[in-house]
């Protein structure tokens, strides 16, 4: 009899909450670097989307049913991520993955993507043939840089502050190839020489001579495409010597992506003429309530002590947090969580007013990138070691 009071009791709880659910929740999968070198990546993402996710539970879920994210760590290697993908598409109610920091990885996840038509948003990876795959239907979505874009904003960069040659610092993989296309297509529209390119390796623990050749070939400014761990051994080694230090360092982000800063005391970062590519800062928001109510989640629920400036890989957190709600809003449009449907609606909201801007549309049948070179900004590492945007800093 007790038994049976109490469940029936533990019934009436679940019909009469608000946001009680009966069915199972619906899956979002993710597939990142959560503790190798590009961690702060790829937990920036995990956090964003975890907030994204609570927000909407708390409004009803999707379709009637909670979210619910499941992470899965490739350690930024691409067997694991191929791995982790056949296991997400065996995953009864999953209805998209999302993607982490590493292109190469990404690449290498292309063809099982296709092959189980799974939604894969990308928050993070710029590789510009991850949305220009050739497979149509087309299931991946980037809200995040694209490097077919981001050389001609490095590039304008460096010809503002008054570079005429330019060498390019580029890992060994398929982002750096990506990176070595976009920096000498805009390099060559705007009247700027490169005179070298140097290529290195993952953990590759010497850039003595790469960076003896770059100056040696009258480069005044590095073009480097790099991860943390290799980005603090470039500038390592460029704070070390005199010869060096003279260079100006124009980064892709990357080397947000990892514990970089934990290399130097911010002091040192501040002694260099080094500048990193960003599309979005808390300090400075396009929507500053719902930005607002951003760190304020994340504190409660992360870090009680972060500031909108300290906020970690801030563009990690912010691009995930707003491929959530563009998730949710397809499968809202399109009353269904089938993928075919899910691709449909994402290419079809016209409009969405997310953190990091007012996407008039977010993608289309046309274009699967969320955000172009208007969208991207220069930073630079502040007194206390955070990225701040140079028109920021400068003020």
């Amino acid at each position: 009899m007790r038994f049976l009071f109490i469940t029936l009791i533990s019934y009436l709880l679940l019909i009469i909450s608000p946001h009680s659910y009966a069915k199972d929740p619906y899956i979002i999968g993710l597939d990142a670097d959560l503790s190798a070198v590009a961690k702060d990546g790829g937990i920036a993402i995990q956090r964003g989307a975890q907030i994204a996710i609570e927000e909407i539970n708390a409004q009803g879920g999707v379709l009637g049913r909670p979210l619910k994210l499941v992470s899965k760590d490739h350690r930024g290697n691409p067997a694991r991520g191929k791995h982790n993908i056949k296991a997400f598409a065996a995953t009864p109610n999953l209805i998209a993955i999302l993607g982490g920091v590493h292109t190469p990885v990404v690449l290498q996840e292309l063809d099982l993507i296709n092959q189980y038509k799974i939604p894969f948003l990308i928050p993070w990876a710029a590789g510009t043939p991850i949305i220009d795959n050739g497979f149509e239907p087309n299931y991946v979505f980037r809200l995040s840089i694209r490097d077919e874009q981001a050389g001609s904003v490095l590039v304008k960069e460096a010809k503002a502050e008054g570079h005429q040659k330019v060498a390019l610092l580029l890992e060994q993989t398929g982002w750096g190839r990506s990176n070595q296309d976009s920096i000498q297509k805009a390099s060559l529209e705007q009247g700027i020489n490169v005179t070298h390119v140097s290529w290195f390796n993952w953990r590759q623990k010497s850039m003595k001579n790469e960076l003896a050749r770059i100056k040696g070939s009258g480069a005044t400014a590095i073009m480097l495409v790099a991860n943390a761990p290799e980005g603090a051994t470039i500038i390592r080694e460029i704070l070390k010597s005199p010869e060096f230090k003279a260079l100006t360092v124009y980064s892709h982000w990357g080397i947000a992506s990892g514990q970089f800063t934990d290399n130097f005391k911010p002091e040192e970062l501040l002694t260099m003429n080094l500048s990193v590519l960003q599309t979005y800062s808390f300090i400075t928001p396009t929507n500053p309530s719902l930005n607002k109510k951003v760190v304020r989640s994340y504190a409660n629920k992360f870090d009680k002590d972060v500031t909108a400036e300290s906020m970690i890989s801030a563009p990690g957190v912010a691009h995930s947090y707003d491929l959530i709600h563009l998730l949710a809003t397809a499968v809202e449009l399109g009353n269904s969580v089938e993928s075919a449907n899910i691709q449909k609606s994402l290419e079809n909201i016209k409009s969405f007013k997310g953190l990091v801007k007012e996407y008039k549309p977010p993608f289309s049948p046309a274009n699967h990138d969320a955000l172009m070179s208007h969208d991207y900004f220069m930073a630079k590492y502040n007194e206390s070691g955070f990225l701040v945007p140079k028109t920021h800093a400068e003020k």
